[in-house]
């Protein structure tokens, strides 16, 4: 990825209050065959951040991120991963992969 070229995006999903311990664990454990396809996918630099009400912060850095989010749907893994996932949320309608929206970026400094 050329870094010139690099798009930052940020989402905001909510975890369920009465999940949020078992979603933290379930991410001190992803399965190395999701990260291996996040990564083949064009997903880099990709954190998630939880705040103490289940607020979910997630940010990516990718050259496109509908190319990169169409990628990851067509993996098995990311199948697998998503359907054990959305119990984990609130006011989600469908998987928590089509449940990102992307924040607009109003500032960034270099």
């Amino acid at each position: 990825m050329d870094s010139g070229s690099a798009k930052r995006v940020c989402f905001l999903l909510k975890v369920r209050q009465d999940r949020l311990e078992e979603y933290k664990a379930r991410h001190q454990a992803v399965w190395p065959e999701m990260q291996d396809a996040l990564r083949e996918s064009g997903w880099h630099n990709y954190s998630l951040f939880l705040r103490e009400d289940g607020l979910l912060v997630g940010y990516l850095e990718t050259d496109d991120f509908e190319a990169a989010q169409e990628r990851m749907a067509r993996t098995d893994v990311n199948t697998r991963w998503q359907a054990e996932m959305a119990p984990f949320f609130e006011d989600l309608d469908g998987r928590p992969d089509e449940g990102m929206r992307p924040l607009q970026e109003v500032f960034h400094l270099a």
